[in-house]
């Protein structure tokens, strides 16, 4: 009896571990393996503890929760009972909250709606600590038409906006005044048009002056921009237009301006500043510390000039500061802290050939480097202008890496790495204002992220957040193929890369060959980084096929502007050249490759990239899987590819070149094409313009159309397991 119970134990001790197969169903319908995160997490003014929000068993809802750093000490600082307004059962679902600078009152974002990408409209209440009571504001708006509220800085006031209008209510009396009256569907204040939100990361468009009396603003007029129409075919017996503005390469945009009103009410006053408004963009808007003055900072329509002006709220009159240029493009950063009594202020350029943050004095005059040397500044973390160290993101030795790094805001230090040296990977960091505690986030492409409270100035472990080990755990039954980072050797440059074999992998086999392309400068497919744990593509190479991506020349990496901007004026061209050269390389390197059955996919800038490759390389690609591509980059928004690719008039032959449907002509492989209908970034014109372009020279194909999906293809019921499993089913096809 007793073996026989030691043998029943075994068996299902084996049957626990058994391997299981990866399947599409678990990974897009079953959300299977999901990695959790630990958050939202805000640090607290005295930098002693942070906030985060938790889930009330009792009333539902989230109570908002105080930990102690040092100790752990947990306390409420908000029950969720006190979030039920009068008459209610449930209290508010909080997106999104904001304390008043003393902490007595607490701002809260609720009911919200998504305008374009985000959650940025919806209802706003005040909560007032001392005695209790919620009020909603905006009595006189409609429902979830309230965007952007935050309080004055006495806290007294709200502002927001609603319905491209600018108001202030007053806590006290309840009392609103409207501010800008002409708000309509053309005319929008304190916040933005399509394009700016997208490429500029533009949408709160109003701020408060540091005594509270005034107000300054982005005002767009819309009314020059050409409208594209969507079209809504599903949801009713008749097709409902859907229109867009929306300004194409080459088209005029919005006329922008920045004005500056009373919060009493009265005219506005506008800053003159010099240039065409419908050609040049304001990017940036802000006042300075402790003074009346904004900070404005105007991109040429070219996007190589950013000309930063100082208004003076007080007089209107505008005076240029500096000048910063590039003779390919210049991106906007969002790292300016003011340091030394507003006399200085820090800057991130790339005037010397490497990302790097700076200091400038407040006259312009004065520009010293404070991060050195050949490092590319990823992201600023955290200025610490007591500590007197700015830390940030790098990775000058491994640019699929993330670490933590440090300098002197004096410049007087070589980059100093923080991040410890045994933890190979990604590293991502939420530091308290003075640098002392951090929430830290590891993680690389083997495993998912662990998330830590650490003391900061010893990288010390306090608390494990998070761990993840069960999804870890769960994850390694699977037994995939581990993801293996290569180089690749063209002679004019050696290329990052990874590979996915298949998991029963027997080097004396051929195997298909999957190549996952992106290749703009918008990002990078090559990380050491858990993305997910990369599922999609594990999940193709448990079917059997080697899966490899490639960084190319112009990718977003830490590799210096030579290497980011050589790709300028050439999008589609530079990229599928080095794609094409990198292929023949990794076929001489790897035997177990079929170069019969060589496929590429990619989504967006990738889908394009993918057409390229396969219509002008046939001789490398046989197979092609394009999902929300841009067919011809005049059809694209104006901001993004003049930026990348500049003026339309100036380089129309590389427009043309760069433009999967200039090469449609000469498919002679496998070709799919997907696209979302209700796409408002790449729109489904691109879908049709292609296929028109294939049948006309009797090009065979195929295509599949989601009705009413976005970009990301992944609204309604069942559109994401969908949608993988036709990808999944055209790779089986093509590689029988």
């Amino acid at each position: 009896m007793k073996h026989i119970l030691v043998l029943l134990f075994l068996w299902l001790t084996a049957t626990v571990y058994t391997q299981q197969p990866l399947t599409l169903e678990d990974i897009y319908k079953n959300d299977a393996y999901s990695a959790k995160g630990y958050g939202p997490v805000r640090w607290m003014k005295d930098n002693k503890g942070y906030s985060t929000l938790e889930r009330n068993t009792e009333v539902g809802g989230s109570d908002i929760v105080r930990y102690e750093a040092k100790s752990g000490a947990r306390s409420v600082l908000v029950y969720a009972r006190q979030l039920i307004p009068i008459g209610a059962t449930e209290p508010l679902s909080i997106r999104n909250y904001e304390w008043s600078d003393d902490n007595a009152k607490l701002l809260v974002f609720t009911n919200t709606r998504k305008v374009w990408r985000y959650h940025t409209r919806g209802d706003y209440w005040v909560l007032d600590m001392a005695s209790g009571a919620l009020h909603q504001l905006g009595s006189a708006m409609e429902p979830t038409t309230m965007m952007f509220a935050k309080f004055s800085p006495d806290a007294t006031r709200v502002g927001y906006v609603s319905q491209n209008n600018i108001y202030v209510e007053a806590l006290k009396s309840n009392e609103i005044t409207q501010l800008t009256f002409d708000g309509n569907e053309s005319i929008i204040n304190g916040t933005f048009d399509w394009v700016y939100e997208e490429e500029l990361s533009c949408r709160d468009g109003f701020r408060w002056s540091p005594d509270g009396q005034r107000i300054a603003y982005w005002r767009s007029n819309t009314e020059n921009i050409g409208t594209f129409y969507m079209i809504n075919n599903v949801d009713s017996i008749y097709s409902k237009p859907i229109p867009l503005p929306y300004p194409k390469v080459g088209t005029k945009n919005s006329e922008v301006k920045v004005g500056v009103v009373n919060t009493v009410g009265g005219d506005t006053k506008w800053f003159d500043i010099p240039g065409d408004p419908t050609d040049n963009y304001l990017a940036r808007m802000d006042f300075i510390p402790n003074s009346s003055e904004v900070m404005i900072q105007q991109l040429n329509r070219k996007q190589n000039t950013n000309t930063v002006w100082i208004g003076n709220t007080d007089n209107m009159a505008v005076d240029t500061l500096f000048t910063d240029k590039d003779a390919a493009w210049l991106d906007v950063h969002d790292n300016i802290m003011w340091l030394e009594n507003e006399n200085y202020f820090t800057w991130t350029s790339e005037k010397d050939g490497w990302l790097h943050l700076y200091k400038v004095s407040r006259d312009g005059k004065e520009f010293s480097t404070i991060t050195k040397g050949s490092i590319d500044v990823v992201r600023i973390n955290c200025i610490d202008p007591k500590g007197g160290y700015v830390y940030y993101i790098a990775s000058p030795e491994n640019f699929t890496q993330r670490y933590l790094y440090r300098s002197k805001l004096d410049g007087s230090t070589a980059p100093e790495k923080v991040s410890p040296e045994d933890q190979p990977g990604q590293h991502a960091y939420q530091i308290s204002a003075d640098a002392k505690y951090a929430i830290h986030s590891y993680q690389n492409s083997k495993a998912p992220q662990e998330i830590t409270l650490i003391n900061l100035q010893k990288h010390r472990p306090i608390r494990v957040l998070e761990d993840n080990q069960a999804l870890v755990t769960k994850f390694n039954t699977l037994e995939l193929a581990p993801k293996e980072f290569i180089k690749i050797d063209i002679g004019e440059e050696v290329f990052d890369a990874w590979m996915i074999k298949p998991s029963d992998f027997d080097p004396e086999k051929k195997y298909p060959i999957i190549f996952y392309v992106y290749g703009e400068p918008a990002g990078s497919t090559v990380q050491d980084a858990w993305q997910g744990g990369d599922l999609w593509h594990r999940y193709l190479a448990q079917e059997g096929y080697v899966v490899v991506s490639i960084d190319n020349r112009g990718t977003r990496t830490p590799r210096g502007r030579e290497w980011r901007k050589s790709i300028y004026g050439q999008i589609g061209i530079l990229a599928a050249k080095d794609q094409a050269a990198a292929a023949r390389e990794l076929f001489k390197s790897y035997p177990f490759i079929d170069t019969d059955k060589v496929g590429i996919w990619g989504w967006s800038g990738g889908g394009q990239m993918t057409m390229n490759c396969l219509f002008r390389y046939p001789e490398i690609y046989g197979s092609g899987l394009a999902v929300s591509f841009v067919a011809d980059q005049r059809l694209y928004d104006n901001i993004y590819q003049e930026r990348y690719m500049g003026l339309l008039e100036d380089n129309e032959t590389n427009y043309i070149a760069g433009s999967p449907i200039t090469h449609a002509k000469k498919l002679e492989g496998n070709l799919m094409i997907i696209h979302g209908t209700a796409d408002d970034n790449v729109h489904y014109q691109s879908f049709e313009q292609l296929a028109n372009e294939l049948i006309k020279h009797n090009k065979l194909f195929d295509m599949m159309s989601y009705p009413m999906r976005s970009h990301s293809i992944n609204e309604r019921e069942n559109t994401s397991f969908h949608l993988r499993q036709t990808m999944a089913r055209y790779w089986k096809r093509v590689f029988e």
